[in-house]
């Protein structure tokens, strides 16, 4: 591969894949099935350690650099990317904290999380997908020092496992803001459980919150100032989100030449057949441009960029490509990947969300073309 990895890099990418291979590959098909994954079986990535990865040390995390925890994930999604996501989504809510919250909610999060816990971010309504700033849900001041949270958010991930929600509501006539809010909060339920096509290890779920009263020092960031933040914080996410896109178009490459050099036509293997090997080769192409553009984008996130074009361009480009690279390992496969029996058809199923959750990848052209007016005034 075109990376250059460092012995520890080597070393960690190598425990976990012996975790993963070991402890969830073999419950991913019944998992998918139910269109749900156990938190116990997150218990060895946690014992690991994985789910302090991305918390700075200063809280008693790890402070791994994205470069390295993103190789690490695009490992767990080799095997599924729906499990890595659940991980991996505690972070995007970490991010909205790091980069404007107070110390003392950082050191709150972190404890939370220590203890083996996740984490969940919630901006999405039912009416407000793309257009974030058009979101409905409210935060009444109580004159108490209190505000008074009410509204539904839809399509969150982690709803049902999460112990901590960072989400977004509008104060009158302030605005858009982030307020970090317990499990157990009075008025906080948990709604309906989506029946994905794809993806079907992470957990999704709506939001319900029925004046649920949290106290003023659980804002984060500045009050009306939310909806920047949420984006700041998504220009992270939608980068570092694309190396779980590299894993599931590994696993499919992976996955295509193995059957392709056992399954004979014509008397010799299909891998010798020109039309399959021009598949094959197409993805390959894809799967190590894509790894290179997200390894140099975890370089710029690592040097303090916030990557708003070089993210977008990142996640449209990988999860396009996603597309492409699942379908044509199913087209190598023919009848046989159409059926569950193998697990291609499942990466296809998988790749279809890369293109709509973290901003669709209609928006994302919309945010680089904006960059690009920009840069040229």
């Amino acid at each position: 591969m075109a990376l250059l990895y460092t012995e520890e890099q080597l070393e960690l990418i190598e425990m976990v894949r012996d975790m993963v291979e070991r402890e969830v590959k073999p419950h991913v098909a019944e998992c998918d099935r139910k269109g749900e994954c156990p938190v116990e079986l997150f218990k060895p990535a946690i014992d690991m350690g994985l789910h302090m990865l991305e918390i700075p040390e200063e809280y008693g995390g790890e402070g791994m650099d994205y470069e390295t925890t993103a190789m690490i994930f695009e490992e767990i999604a080799k095997v599924d990317a729906g499990y890595a996501d659940t991980l991996v989504t505690t972070f995007v809510a970490l991010r909205n904290v790091i980069l404007k919250g107070t110390p003392e909610q950082a050191q709150y999060f972190a404890d939370v999380i220590g203890q083996g816990k996740f984490a969940c971010f919630a901006i999405t309504e039912a009416g407000a997908g793309s257009d974030a700033g058009a979101l409905r849900a409210t935060a009444v001041p109580d004159g108490k020092g209190n505000y008074v949270l009410n509204g539904t958010k839809t399509f969150a991930t982690n709803g049902e496992c999460a112990s901590l929600y960072i989400a977004f509501f509008k104060i009158p006539d302030v605005g858009i803001t982030a307020f970090m809010i317990d499990r157990d909060t009075p008025g906080f339920s948990v709604g309906a459980h989506e029946d994905k096509m794809g993806f079907r290890l992470s957990n999704t779920t709506d939001l319900i919150f029925e004046d649920v009263v949290v106290p003023e020092d659980r804002i984060v960031g500045t009050p009306g100032k939310g909806l920047s933040l949420a984006l700041n914080s998504l220009n992270l996410s939608r980068a570092f989100i694309s190396t779980l896109g590299v894993g599931i178009m590994q696993r499919a490459l992976d996955e295509a030449v193995a059957y392709a050099k056992i399954r004979e036509q014509f008397g010799k293997p299909i891998i010798k057949q020109q039309m399959v090997q021009q598949l094959l080769a197409d993805m390959a192409i894809k799967v190590e441009a894509s790894r290179c553009l997200v390894n140099n984008t975890m370089k710029l996130m690592d040097q303090g960029s916030l990557v708003r074009k070089e993210g977008s361009i990142t996640k449209t480009f990988v999860t396009d490509c996603m597309q492409e690279v699942t379908s044509n390992a199913v087209q190598v496969f023919g009848g046989y990947g159409y059926s569950r029996e193998y697990p291609v058809e499942k990466l296809m199923r998988d790749a279809k969300i890369f293109q709509i959750f973290e901003g669709t990848n209609q928006i994302q052209r919309v945010t680089i073309a904006k960059c690009l007016e920009k840069e040229y005034e």
